[in-house]
């Protein structure tokens, strides 16, 4: 059975109890939201669906599915990559790649997360897919898989190009999303750094979200700016147990953009706080299954699973109910076996993946044979 990454399914997002639309927190920017990470919850929403220019904040797909590579041992941090000619020319923010030039993969998510170099980002993607454009193809899927309905790219990059568009809401989504490889924020949240070491081509990096160095807990994600799309930025900060992600679009200046970043942030951190609903290791069920080598087993969710209140406010109460989508052997810990609608007041918020805690596979016959007279003197097979 194959086995699923993304461990949030989204339901649909509950705003009521938390969206505070009505705040001017954002009077600049022509759409803006304030996301808490860990709930996919809303906090504020201004025009969070209308399509626009991302600009480099189209870099947030790009990493998401890098990372996947990565994950899945496809790509190596340490394997070098040979820069094509395609990606030595492209425009825009870039570290000056020379066709044919080597560099490793770590050094070229330095230069995209800290430098949003375009030519770096068309390399990785023609090392992962053989052409940036069959890269856009599998972005453009993996935002269809997500349940992303207003967003379509063209490049890899964030160019003007027409009809490559997204919203604040799919870019914090997408954000939510990225930030569960945790090894991104490694990269992410450096201020400054060096490529080409101990080279005559020595490239200084400076990271273009300078909130990188003044917001407490800021260590991401991705600015953007082109003509079309004005000053855009995803970021991304973490206090304690809660995670904001906060969205700008179509700012007149960069200064404007980050104080309404700012902004959005103070009001979600001085505001809200996370409690824990369920953690990873909480039984919310159990799985059988006649042919396996254990009578039963616990099913847990993927991960902790939170709930945001406000601060000062009673708590708010959840409930869940658990559902089966798949109990066919063998059945790996760590894999998807089902899902929980958490609920509130007979709402449906969203839904959290479940695994199970061992490893399920196939019994032998000894192995039914002692399974069966187990049943049978523990009362669990009635006859």
């Amino acid at each position: 059975m194959k086995k699923v990454l993304v461990s949030f399914i989204l339901s649909f997002v509950f705003m009521s109890n938390v969206c505070a639309q009505d705040l001017k927190l954002t009077e600049s920017a022509k759409s803006s939201i304030l996301m808490e990470a860990s709930t996919g919850e809303i906090i504020h929403a201004k025009n969070e669906n209308e399509k626009l220019a991302p600009a480099s904040m189209t870099k947030i797909m790009s990493l998401i599915l890098i990372m996947e590579e990565i994950e899945k041992g496809n790509l190596k941090l340490d394997e070098i990559i040979t820069v094509s000619e395609n990606a030595s020319k492209m425009g825009g923010s870039q570290i000056y790649l020379e066709a044919g030039e080597k560099m490793s993969v770590d050094d070229l998510l330095k230069a995209i997360c800290v430098g949003s170099a375009n030519d770096a980002v068309v390399a990785l993607s023609e090392r992962i897919a053989g052409t940036e454009e069959a890269f856009v193809f599998r972005m453009n899927e993996k935002a269809k898989e997500m349940g992303l309905k207003n967003t379509n790219f063209k490049n890899a990059t964030g160019l003007d190009t027409a009809n490559h568009y997204s919203s604040a809401y799919d870019m914090a989504y997408m954000a939510r999303e990225l930030v569960r490889h945790k090894k991104i924020l490694e990269y992410s949240g450096i201020y400054e750094t060096y490529l080409r070491q101990n080279t005559n081509k020595k490239f200084w990096l400076v990271n273009t979200n300078k909130l990188i160095k003044t917001y407490d807990g800021m260590d991401g994600l991705k600015t953007g700016y082109t003509k079309e799309a004005g000053y855009c930025l995803t970021a991304t900060a973490k206090r304690g147990d809660m995670r904001l992600i906060s969205v700008a679009m179509g700012e007149d200046t960069s200064k404007i953009r980050n104080e309404e970043i700012t902004k959005m942030l103070d009001y979600g951190f001085n505001t809200y706080k996370v409690n824990k609903f369920l953690t990873k290791n909480t039984k919310v069920g159990e799985l059988k299954n006649d042919k396996s080598n254990l009578s039963k087993v616990n099913i847990v969710p993927i991960e902790d699973i939170n709930v945001l209140n406000k601060k000062g406010n009673n708590k708010r109460e959840l409930s869940y109910k658990l559902n089966i989508t798949n109990n066919e052997l063998p059945i790996k810990k760590g894999d998807i076996v089902g899902y929980l609608q958490i609920k509130e007041n007979g709402n449906n918020l969203y839904k959290i993946n479940v695994t199970v805690q061992k490893d399920l596979k196939k019994a032998n016959i000894l192995e039914l044979l002692v399974k069966n007279i187990g049943e049978v003197f523990n009362g669990d097979n009635i006859f």
